[in-house]
């Protein structure tokens, strides 16, 4: 609690006490500090008035002396006195041009009689720097900020702490003859000293009344219902409504709701039309893509298709009930709108066994160079070249591949041209590979070679490599004179199935004359029959081939030519070695190999 500005004469003597109890110890201790040695600054850190008293008394000149003066207080205090420094002063003595002058320490000041000092109130004043939160009391020389206290009703501030005041035992209450007093936190409650049964009260007089429920409750009764009170209870009564056709009375009964004929089936819509609540009545209406006919009293389904022409669908528009749907002819798809068309690429699905081109509303497969395109439109089946090719694939033999063919040629005698189509003939004689004996001569054929050598029969002589004549007979020799004048050596080569009759050999005499007559034929080697005579001119003679040679096969044939030139005659020899090539060819390639 905050001291008052006049204190009684005890707390005087208190505050005196003290001082004197500061000043006996704070100048002990500026003795004790004088006698161990300390030295004055101590003081500094004593505050005032203690850290004063402990300068004078370390310098052994203070002398403390209780005197009673008028002050503010009331009562004795404590008078320091220094009169061998202060001189007349009560507290600091200072020397102005030869004379003395008194002044007092911080929050005192100077009496009217220029010696002594009395302390400044400050809270009087208002020099102090308390919040306004806080009551300032003031000290000797100073003052100190007490937080203030404000108690609410029905509490009081005892030692600075807000205690609850028992109005029931200072008799403070209110409470009538037939209560009984009961104190509560800031207050108290008056209860009736016997209680009423259920129903009724007691008034401020202790009587028993009765409770009007009706008003004293907030629901006593439904929403549909009225409440009437009774002596000590109540009772509730059912409100009677009534209500207009399309509405009946709520679940409660207090108010009259709308009647929905549409949930609860009792509209008189037709088949097809929806039902639409309305406040009091329902409205009925056709569903969408319907309209109402006024004849029949029905919905009929509105074929949109018709009514909309080309303007719903892209491609092909179909009635539904109530609706429409849109679809696409082949090769398109329904669009994501539902209404457009757009182009199926069929090739996504791989619909082809090679390659696959999509065209608008459907598409085409294509095979691969050497691969065509089987009935079924989508199989591609490998060309046989060899077996359908019109021209000349190959001189040889042809091997179908999937999807293209190759050349082949012999085994042996033959190796593929550049252009990987003919075969070329290996000239065994030239490059040295054949097995003639040095008496023979190497003859190269078509995918072989042969080593012939021929002598000259006797009575004639070898004029070249290939002929012979005959030397002069004797006049009684008729054998030598009708043989042949020259005989020559021809070698021939041609194509097994070769078509026939085929002419392989001319011969005649050169030069020629008119007049000349010759006789051919075939006098040696032909015991097969595969080779006839012919009589081109009168001059020229010729080799036929008449059966065909179905496999390769070596002839040596003997041809006589008699010359009859002005009555004189004349016979040639000619000795044909036929050797067959290695090539057998189809009907359509033989006549290149002619």
């Amino acid at each position: 609690m905050p001291r008052s500005r006049h204190a009684t004469d005890t707390q005087q003597k208190r505050l005196a006490h003290a001082t004197h109890a500061v000043c006996c110890s704070c100048c002990a201790l500026g003795l004790r500090a004088r006698s161990e040695g300390w030295g004055c600054d101590v003081h500094q850190y004593l505050g005032y008035p203690c850290g004063h008293v402990f300068l004078t008394c370390w310098h052994q000149l203070m002398g403390i002396l209780f005197i009673s003066n008028n002050n503010k207080h009331g009562g004795d205090h404590a008078a320091i006195l220094c009169p061998a420094e202060n001189g007349p002063c009560s507290q600091q003595c200072t020397a102005v041009a030869g004379r003395t002058r008194c002044s007092c320490f911080p929050g005192f000041s100077l009496m009217t009689d220029g010696r002594m000092c009395e302390d400044v109130d400050e809270c009087a004043t208002n020099t102090h720097s308390c919040r306004p939160s806080e009551q300032c009391v003031n000290t000797v020389g100073s003052f100190i900020c007490e937080l203030q206290v404000t108690c609410p009703a029905g509490f009081q501030l005892r030692n600075s702490v807000c205690k609850d005041i028992d109005e029931c035992v200072l008799q403070t209450h209110n409470c009538g003859m037939g209560f009984v007093c009961e104190n509560t936190a800031g207050s108290f409650l008056c209860n009736p000293k016997h209680k009423c049964i259920s129903g009724f009260t007691q008034d401020s007089h202790g009587n028993c009344i009765d409770i009007n429920e009706c008003s004293s409750l907030s629901e006593p009764c439904g929403s549909g219902f009225n409440c009437i009170n009774t002596v000590g209870s109540y009772t509730c009564q059912q409100k009677i409504i009534m209500c207009n056709p399309g509405y009946h009375v709520s679940p409660d009964g207090a108010m009259c709701v709308d009647t929905d004929e549409c949930q609860m089936g009792t509209h008189r819509c037709g088949v097809g039309q929806i039902c639409h609540n309305l406040p009091g009545t329902y409205r009925c209406d056709c569903q969408t893509g319907y309209q109402y006919d006024a004849l029949r009293k029905v919905c009929s389904d509105v074929n949109e298709c018709w009514r909309y022409p080309g303007r719903l669908c892209a491609q092909t528009c179909e009635n539904t009930p109530g609706s429409y749907h849109c679809s696409c002819t082949a090769g398109f798809s329904l669009a994501f709108d539902g209404k457009n068309c757009e182009d199926v690429n069929e090739c996504d699905k791989n619909p082809c066994g090679q390659e696959c081109a999509n065209i608008y509303s459907s598409y085409q497969c294509y095979c691969r160079q050497g691969y065509y395109l089987k009935e079924d439109g989508h199989t591609c089946e490998d060309i046989d070249e060899c077996s359908q090719s019109i021209g000349n694939l190959c001189t040889f033999k042809c091997v179908n591949v999937a999807g293209s063919y190759q050349c082949a040629c012999p085994a042996n005698g033959y190796v593929m041209s550049a252009n990987g189509r003919t075969c070329k003939d290996i000239d065994e004689c030239t490059t040295a590979a054949h097995n003639c004996s040095y008496g023979q001569t190497c003859y190269n054929l078509q995918g072989g070679f042969r080593c012939l050598s021929f002598a000259c029969p006797h009575n004639y002589k070898k004029v070249s490599d290939i002929r012979c004549e005959r030397i002069s007979c004797p006049s009684n020799s008729l054998d030598c004179q009708n043989s042949p004048v020259r005989i020559t050596y021809y070698q021939l080569s041609f194509q097994t199935n070769i078509i026939i009759p085929a002419q392989i050999f001319r011969i005649g005499p050169s030069p020629a004359y008119s007049g000349d007559h010759i006789v051919i034929g075939i006098i040696k080697g032909n015991e097969e029959g595969y080779f006839s005579t012919r009589k081109l001119n009168s001059f020229t003679g010729a080799v036929y081939l008449q059966r065909q040679v179905r496999e390769p096969k070596d002839f040596l044939i003997d041809v006589e030519m008699k010359l009859l030139r002005e009555g004189l005659g004349t016979s040639y020899g000619a000795q044909l070695l036929y050797v067959r090539t290695l090539f057998v060819m189809p009907p359509q390639n033989q006549k290149k190999f002619l």
